[in-house]
């Protein structure tokens, strides 16, 4: 089993599932650099929060890693394209804090108005200052979302319960769907022009660095209020403060900071703006979310299977009818790989029947993954599976058909002078092979197989299994194609122990036996 490194605190829960899949859990916290270059040379996954950055040093040195998860949603502490470089798989738990995070906001967006923290601070030392910390209502008042994301909707959604006007800007977002929401779609100097309140909830990114500026802000609304509770360092906080000292914005509450842990911003001299460290997610509730959520993303990558939230994988979805096909699709590459001494230049993935229907972007990886596992000297992932084939000169190409002539559902691969099709049967959902090199066939994929040609005459079967009874190799089972066209033969025979060359070149020589493949696929 795997060793995973926790370098930050998470709920026990996840920490407990992972021990009870059998993998080896290493808690260790508040790792200085050093010490985390150790320590995740032997890591299979490693799990952060935001305290911890994951640089490309630190993914090179991980000899073993295999997948980074990161507890809540932000990646902006991961070099995600060093990750995607080595084959390293990045998750997150996206859903885990979002209404946490949208309450907070809610949270901050009230205490602001009415200046709760100030009155609460004045009070309990001793200062009755009723008239000092007159505050303002949220009905009527209008809410400027910038991200009308997952987090942005939940705001917007209780926003309106406070009989606040919606506007937003989100470039990524279809006026249609803001309409429905009760939402306007504005560009970002018009909603700074018209909004009392500003909320941002987008990612971290070279675009988003910086984005609430001195210039920016010179386009706000008198008397506009800002609240962050997305990123540190997408609202520059030097800007905001001169621009609530100076009276042209009235105020501000903020939950993030571009440096973290920070005790000393000039954010933190004003009474205006309202601070709290970091505490979008810190709520019970979320955490327990974002460390079952993490814990089950890091299981599923450690076991080659399809992750729903992995950051670097190219294809977003596994559908229910898809995901029993992924097993099959990778051995159905594997074997095709073992039949072919070299790989074509191109290989044609086909899905057809009811798959055909459904985005199978995630099923294509699979079989590449499968394709590549025996001929690569680097470890073959979901994320850096393509980039290795476009390493080895290989051209993937995927076709969709929902049209089906003996199977409900087949996929084929095809390339070179080979293909090989299977399908799933039955309500156990099992592996069939359906055809090899364009002989139909009917057998189980197994790990060790023979694939012979042969001459469709009598007692070359005999021959052939004399062969290997002679040098004591259990056939498990056997099955004989036809071609299409009725001339040839073809044998696939499953063993129970991997075939010596040895025995593989007494095969090819037997009388009536054509070509012969040996496909030994070590899980």
């Amino acid at each position: 089993m795997a060793r995973v490194l926790i370098t930050e605190k998470i709920a026990d829960g996840g920490i407990e599932r992972l021990r009870q899949a059998g993998h080896t859990v290493d808690v260790k916290l508040d790792l200085s650099e050093e010490d985390l270059l150790t320590e995740i040379k032997s890591a299979d996954a490693v799990i952060i929060r935001s305290a911890t950055t994951i640089t490309r040093e630190v993914i090179q040195s991980g000899e073993n890693l295999l997948v980074i998860g990161r507890a809540g949603i932000g990646l902006d502490n991961v070099d995600v394209n060093a990750a995607t470089e080595q084959g390293v798989m990045v998750v997150n738990a996206p859903k885990s804090n979002v209404l946490s995070a949208a309450e907070h906001t809610i949270a901050l967006m009230l205490a602001q108005a009415r200046n709760i923290p100030q009155a609460n601070s004045a009070l309990k030392s001793g200062r009755w200052e009723r008239n000092e910390w007159t505050g303002v209502e949220l009905a009527d008042k209008t809410l400027g979302i910038i991200g009308l994301g997952r987090i942005g909707k939940l705001v917007a959604q209780r926003a309106l319960s406070f009989g606040m006007n919606l506007v937003a800007f989100d470039p990524f977002v279809a006026t249609e769907r803001a309409r429905q929401l009760s939402v306007e779609l504005l560009p970002l100097k018009d909603l700074m022009q018209v909004s009392d309140f500003v909320t941002i909830h987008v990612a971290k990114t070279p675009e988003t660095q910086n984005l609430i500026d001195a210039e920016l802000l010179a386009h706000a609304k008198p008397n506009l209020r800002v609240i962050n509770v997305a990123r540190g360092g997408i609202v520059n906080e030097d800007d905001l403060a001169e621009a609530v000292r100076s009276g042209k914005v009235a105020g501000a509450a903020i939950d993030v900071f571009e440096n973290e842990p920070v005790t000393d911003s000039p954010l933190f001299s004003i009474p205006e703006i309202v601070v709290t460290p970091h505490l979008g997610a810190s709520t019970t509730e979320a955490q327990d979310k974002a460390g079952e959520s993490i814990a089950e993303q890091i299981e599923l990558a450690l076991l080659g299977e399809f992750v729903p939230h992995a950051v670097n994988v190219a294809a977003t979805e596994a559908v229910e009818t898809v995901r029993p096909f992924l097993p099959l699709a990778e051995q159905l590459g594997a074997i095709f790989s073992g039949l072919s001494n070299a790989l074509p230049e191109i290989v044609e993935i086909e899905f057809a029947g009811e798959i055909g229907g459904y985005d199978n972007k995630i099923t294509e990886l699979s079989v590449v993954k499968g394709l590549l596992t025996t001929v690569s000297d680097q470890p073959i992932s979901f994320v850096n599976a393509l980039d290795v084939a476009k390493e080895h000169g290989v051209q993937i190409r995927s076709v969709t058909t929902t049209s089906a002539a003996d199977y409900v559902n087949t996929i084929t691969v095809r390339g070179g002078d080979h293909a090989i099709a299977g399908t799933l049967i039955g309500l156990k959902s099992e592996a069939r092979i359906v055809m090899v090199d364009d002989h139909t066939v009917d057998m189980p994929p197994s790990t060790h197989m023979i694939i012979l040609r042969n001459d469709d005459r009598p007692g070359v079967i005999g021959k052939v299994g004399t062969t290997l009874g002679e040098a004591k190799i259990n056939i498990v089972d056997m099955n004989v194609g036809r071609s299409i066209d009725g001339l040839g033969a073809l044998m696939v025979i499953s063993t129970h122990d991997p075939v010596p060359n040895a025995i593989a070149e007494l095969l090819i020589e037997t009388d009536g036996v054509t070509r012969c493949s040996v496909l030994n696929l070590e899980p």
